[in-house]
């Protein structure tokens, strides 16, 4: 019985991992969460005033998001939002607009 638990965390700390790792759409559903303020694949509606994520290079928008992470770039929400992703979701989400078009 004591062996349980440390086994059954351990099983669902697998199972978890696995089930993230292998969701081919993981990427387009984190990013997904932009398009209120980023509109649709990050194309941004012309004047208003968001930028387009589509088609921009990822290290430039890891970096942005870096900065809004650390309270380095002023935003109004966005320092909050990005602190609610983990390193590798920003990856996934900075891969995801690079390929947009």
């Amino acid at each position: 019985m004591k062996l349980f638990v440390p086994i059954a965390t351990l099983c669902l700390l697998v199972v978890s991992s696995t089930s993230q790792a292998a969701d081919p759409n993981l990427a387009r559903s984190l990013a997904a969460t932009c398009a209120n303020c980023h509109g649709t694949n990050g194309n941004a509606i012309k004047g208003s005033g968001m930028d387009a994520l589509a088609g921009m290079e990822k290290a430039k928008m890891l970096q942005k998001l870096a900065d809004f992470k650390s309270g380095d770039k002023p935003a109004t929400i966005m320092h909050q939002i990005s602190k609610g992703y983990t390193e590798a979701q920003l990856d996934l989400i900075a891969t995801y607009f690079a390929a947009q078009k």
